[in-house]
């Protein structure tokens, strides 16, 4: 047993729920709801304070997601010891790099980075460091980690709910609305503070500094290949032809919403994307009697739709898509016991023998090994089940130091069992 199970063996779960019906006092922010930094001179001032503060930086941005195109950022928060809460209009001041710049080197406190840190980026603000709340808790083995229930389990107060799925492009703001996006950081470091306790009571810091650090250092992800295939309901569409529907008229939806800074879905849903592609409708009376095409949608907007779907009726055979696309890990593991039962039986031993690690370690098993780097790793093993190659294997597949050193005796087992 690694001193590291050991001490979370020892601990006292850090899961429990509040017992009884006890109030919780209601978080108001310390300096009242901070004024929204709309111009050049006020996010200079915001910089030079900030610039002068000290220890962490809690940051958090607001999206629009659902109502506008894309995932910018409609709001900035930070609060930092010494420069209080501010709270910034990144569409007024869509260029933060020079505050990313002063931050540069201390470390910033988000709850889910990987949600934020797209956004931040654009506007130019990138992390060298950083502390997620979210993630933290998930090596620490609470069952819940969204920010509200991990700052009233932890720290002891309510935050405000009721406007995480607002539509932040709205000018101006409410001010519920920026009482609310500033009591999101208000309490982020003393969180983190708890957190990184927990976690060294637990051994399990240096873990949590490993998964950090990756998603610091890791690029932007790629443009996805054939993103009309994730229209929701696209797998009732199964010939080539009805696909080219979806396709073309995905591609249309994208361009409008677009050019109209709308959510695709409030253009046109997907629902109603695949009845076209189903029904191949013949004009644009046949389409108006779709679910999706009804008494609302103007002539026009009809036209554009159905101009569409004529032209994937239009396209010869070879340019008409592939029912599946092709995927570029191992197969679907329901197809293993027949295509490679080697394999399959190497799969069924790892996956029992990480999730129980897990359980013992009291964190998630996707924390402990992606489902993804077990499957590759049973798909394609190492030559021989040795610890050595197989710890080759999981740095080559992404796995922290951490996680190599967890898995790796388990893993070469379960791979020489399925031998």
């Amino acid at each position: 047993m690694t001193d590291a199970q050991q001490t979370a063996d020892d601990a006292a779960p850090p899961t429990a729920e509040p017992s009884g019906p006890a109030a919780v006092p209601l978080l108001a922010p310390r300096e009242g709801v901070p004024e929204v930094t709309a111009d050049d001179a006020g996010l200079a001032a915001v910089v030079d304070a900030f610039a002068a503060g000290s220890g962490p930086v809690a940051v958090d941005a607001e999206r629009a997601s659902g109502y506008r195109y894309g995932q910018r950022a409609y709001l900035v928060q930070l609060r930092r010891e010494g420069a209080g809460t501010v709270l910034i209009d990144p569409v007024a001041c869509p260029d933060l790099s020079g505050l990313g710049a002063v931050l540069s080197g201390t470390e910033w406190v988000l709850h889910a980075a990987m949600q934020d840190l797209p956004c931040l980026r654009d506007i130019g603000m990138v992390p060298e460091r950083l502390f997620d709340t979210e993630l933290a808790g998930r090596l620490a083995g609470f069952a819940r980690v969204g920010l509200g229930v991990m700052v009233e389990n932890v720290l002891g107060y309510s935050l405000e709910k009721g406007h995480s799925a607002v539509d932040w492009s709205t000018r101006p703001l409410p001010e519920p609305w920026l009482r609310y996006a500033a009591l999101d950081v208000e309490l982020l470091v003393d969180l983190r503070d708890a957190l990184e306790e927990e976690l060294t009571k637990q051994g399990k810091l240096e873990w949590a500094h490993q998964e950090f650090a990756a998603i610091v250092a890791a690029p932007p992800p790629p443009p996805r290949k054939d993103p009309w295939r994730r229209t929701s309901g696209v797998h009732k569409v199964r010939r080539r032809r009805q696909l080219a529907v979806v396709r073309e008229l995905w591609t249309t939806r994208d361009h409008v919403a677009q050019r109209r800074d709308l959510s695709p879905g409030k253009v046109l849903a997907d629902a109603a994307i695949v009845a076209a592609a189903q029904a191949v409708p013949a004009d644009v009376t046949a389409l108006a009697a779709l679910p999706g095409f009804g008494h609302r949608m103007g002539r026009r907007q009809l036209a554009q739709w159905q101009a569409a779907i004529d032209r994937a009726k239009r396209l010869p055979e070879a340019q008409l898509p592939q029912p599946g696309q092709p995927a570029a890990g191992p197969p679907p593991p329901r197809s293993w016991a027949d295509k490679d039962p080697a394999a399959a039986a190497r799969l069924a031993a790892a996956r029992a023998a990480v999730t129980a690690h897990a359980e013992e370690l009291r964190l998630p098993q996707e924390n402990l090994l992606t489902p993804d780097t077990v499957r590759r790793l049973c798909w394609e093993p190492p030559a021989r089940p040795e610890p050595e190659l197989v710890a080759g294997s999981l740095r080559a597949l992404g796995a922290r130091e951490w996680q190599i050193e967890q898995t790796v005796p388990l893993l070469t087992r379960a791979l020489a069992a399925g031998a």
